[in-house]
């Protein structure tokens, strides 16, 4: 059957004299050699890829677990040292049980002030907070915190930390911070905190505090940290710090402060780049600022003082003369930016002191022109139309895109020309609106978004047919003033025919419109977004415009308009679940998304408007309410600046009203809802529509104003302590912006009167045609 098993060894039996023998053939086994011969290729595979496995994850885990034993090792060495090192640092401060007479510092209670120690002033422990070091001060502790040397300072021990040598850090105060030294201050008591020891005033105990004998101090280490820089203020001015390898920049002092905060606090989110509507590109790898230099707090809404021993509440004048003369600061401010660092091109970049082209028309430059006849600027404006004559050239091949292009320079042209007299804009509008006209030679007369206004071609955007309906429906203004100027009529002929298309189209909802519509079919497309945020807004508004700029003689544009208010009333208008908060939100495919943009907030000026002009009361109750909602998603953010985008609650018990997404905390120095304010106080003369611009220019200020010239957009509404500046102004922030803040400011309601003017979306005026005898 089996033949009998092969022995490769030899037997061996020995015995000694007590008859006790071995036999080797029993015991033996076989070597580990043998044994893993005798194993399959593929289970010897197995086993060395499990071996290679395990060594490869024993390298990789290496750096973190050395890491934690020498955190564990560092951790008992300080317990070991700490009550050398305490005594060492603090000889002269005992246990105090008796307050001597005379001396004993007078308590002040006020809201965020941690104690305050004079120049003079010992060592402040405080068991719960961080310290902050001036170079004036004695040493201070705090656990966590490394050894920081001074030139004239006591030493501080850390075990695990090496020395950092500070020169000139200030003192900031916070209200999450702990005790601030500071040279001016004498000592101060908050209720919350713990005794301030002071050589030359007797010992201080809190009410509340338990006298004890104490052993040694040994610290709590708390969790690692995370260090983020805190500022004065909340409401303060950031510390626009330069970060990579940004150019250099020049403005004040930089004064650095670390304060530690508490592990688990939102970390700043990622930047995405993202195209916004009317061109605003959002870009993400931008440096911070430097802080603002002594010559740059001479505005009139001047930020939150560094040094809070210095500060004082911040008194603002509720006189118009105040205020406007603020405005006129902020925009001689942003101006020096752009003269200094951008003149001539489209946009300024204030951090890198460089500038943006979109078109080369020098749009900045061009968007100001009647902000500064209006504010009184009259040596900037001659500057400016100086440039016009001599540098604007539209001779040029570059494609620009229509709306843009008509809403900023063609209306900024009219403007000008209408304000100032001078017979220069208008030649330069008539050349523009002329090479403009390509763009409606399209099969169904729906324009094409750009033009080459060099060529003379016109074609669609690269990846789609379609235009923006906000685009298309959003020229009307300007063109048909062009005509009643020139005397010709093929400007309003070519933009009439496009209102005229769209109201006769199908696929409206309630008077609401898609977003896009095909240039070759001349048909919407796209349907399934319903919104008065990006790509439809200022549809809505024109529709009004027109009717009012026509002398209210156009009964289409009116059915339009009204049609429309009624959609946006019984398909988009909900109230927030915790308190009634009024918005317009999306429908997206019959689905309704409580989305709001900022852009959104033009309808309350609209609404007002329209009512201003006989349209139904009821408008102005819906405009009074939105007017209230685009306040909150200013006030209820940290800046005191609203995101790009909101979303609101819809439940009672979310406890919020305002819910901002990550990809939406940006702000771009937008004026949809400075420009609804100012339409509302025309109207209705309540006085807190001009305090809640006030506040908007002074978050501008505080948070968006660079020190050596101009203002720049922001990555995060909800960080005041880093908004993250962008490194871009745009054009409108003067063209509008700073122009509506200033008529919401002026007392005189007959500078550019809304009886006789009309501001196109690009907050340009135009005049109102008079009505035709009946």
């Amino acid at each position: 059957m089996y033949p009998p098993s092969r022995k490769d060894f030899i037997s061996l039996t020995l015995s000694d004299p007590h008859s006790h023998s071995y036999n080797n053939g029993k015991h033996r086994r076989q070597s580990c050699w043998r044994k893993w011969k005798q194993l399959s290729r593929l289970q010897r595979s197995l086993i060395l890829f499990l071996l290679a496995l395990l060594l490869i994850f024993g390298l990789l885990s290496y750096p973190s677990l050395s890491e934690q034993w020498r955190g564990l090792s560092d951790r008992d060495d300080w317990l070991e040292l700490n009550d050398r090192e305490l005594e060492a640092v603090l000889p002269a401060v005992r246990p105090v049980l008796g307050q001597h007479v005379g001396k004993a510092p007078v308590p002040v209670v006020g809201p965020h002030v941690g104690p305050a120690v004079g120049p003079d002033a010992g060592p402040v422990i405080r068991p719960d907070t961080g310290p902050v070091i001036r170079p004036d001060a004695g040493p201070v502790i705090r656990p966590d915190a490394g050894p920081v040397i001074r030139p004239d300072a006591g030493p501080v021990f850390r075990p695990d930390a090496g020395p950092v040598i500070h020169p000139d850090a200030d003192p900031v105060f916070h209200p999450d911070a702990g005790p601030v030294i500071h040279p001016d201050a004498g000592p101060v008591i908050h209720p919350d905190t713990d005794p301030v020891f002071r050589p030359d005033a007797g010992p201080v105990i809190r009410p509340d505090a338990v006298v004890e004998p104490r052993g040694p101090i040994v610290p709590i280490l708390p969790k690692p940290p995370i260090k983020k820089y805190l500022f004065s203020n909340k409401r303060g001015p950031p510390s626009l710090q330069k970060e990579g390898n940004m150019s250099d920049t020049v403005g004040g002092e930089k004064k650095e402060q670390e304060v530690v905060q508490d592990e688990g606090e939102e970390e700043e989110d990622k930047d995405k780049k993202i195209v916004s509507w009317r061109g605003a590109m959002i870009e993400a790898d931008q440096a911070t600022e430097p802080p603002p230099s002594a010559n740059e707090k001479e505005a009139a809404a001047p930020p939150a003082p560094v040094n809070p021993a210095d500060s004082v509440p911040l008194e603002v004048s509720p006189g118009p003369v105040d205020r406007l003369e603020a405005v006129r600061v902020a925009f001689r401010h942003a101006w020096k930016g752009y003269k200094s660092y951008a003149w001539g091109h489209d946009e300024l970049r204030p951090i890198s002191k460089s500038f943006g082209e979109w078109f080369g028309l020098g749009l900045t430059l061009i968007d100001s022109l009647d902000t500064m006849w209006i504010l009184g600027l009259k040596e900037e404006f001659a500057e400016a139309k100086n440039w016009v004559d001599n540098e604007l050239n539209f001779n040029k091949n570059v494609d620009v895109n229509l709306f843009e292009t008509t809403i900023r320079v063609l209306g900024g042209l009219l403007s000008a020309y209408h304000l100032s007299g001078d017979q220069l804009f208008f030649e330069k509008a008539k050349d523009l609106g002329s090479r403009l006209m390509p763009a409606f030679k399209t099969p169904s007369k729906i324009p094409f978004s750009d033009v080459n206004i060099g060529k003379g071609t016109a074609h669609p955007p690269r990846w789609t047919t379609d235009s923006t309906l906000a685009e298309v429906t959003s020229i009307q203004l300007e063109f048909r003033e062009l005509s009643r100027l020139t005397q010709d009529p093929q400007y309003q002929d070519v933009a009439n025919e496009v209102m005229r298309l769209v109201h006769k189209l199908p696929g409206k909802h309630d008077g609401l419109v898609p977003m896009f519509i095909n240039t070759n079919s001349g048909q919407f497309s796209h349907k399934g977004v319903l919104t008065l945020g990006a790509r439809a807004d200022s549809y809505y508004e024109y529709l009004l415009k027109q009717w009012i700029q026509g002398g209210k003689t156009e009964e289409d544009l009116l059915e339009d308009y009204l049609q429309a208010i009624e959609g946006v009333k019984k398909h988009l208008v909900r109230h927030t679940g915790p308190n009634g908060l009024t918005f317009v939100g999306e429908l997206n495919h019959n689905r309704f998304n409580p989305k709001m943009d900022h852009l959104v907030c033009f309808l309350p000026g609209t609404l007002a408007l329209g009512v201003h002009n006989g349209l139904p009361e009821d408008h102005m109750d819906l405009a009074v309410q939105l007017m209230e909602t685009c306040h909150q998603m200013y006030t209820q953010m940290e800046t005191g600046l609203s995101p790009e985008i909101v979303h609101f609650s819809l439940q009672a018990s979310d406890g919020r009203d305002i819910i901002v997404k990550p990809a939406d905390r940006h702000n771009l120095l937008r004026p949809e809802t400075v420009e609804s304010l100012f339409y509302m106080y025309r109207f209705t003369k309540d006085t807190k529509y001009r305090d809640w611009g006030w506040d908007i220019l002074q978050s501008f200020n505080n948070y968006t104003k660079v020190p050596d010239g101009g203002y720049t957009s922001i990555n995060n509404v909800r960080d005041p302590t880093n908004p993250g500046p962008r490194d871009k102004m745009e054009s409108f922030f003067l063209g509008e912006t700073l122009k509506y803040l200033y008529l919401l400011f002026s007392d005189d309601m007959e500078q550019l009167s809304l009886d006789k003017f009309i501001f196109n979306t690009e907050a340009h005026p135009l005049p109102i045609w008079p009505s035709p005898p009946k």
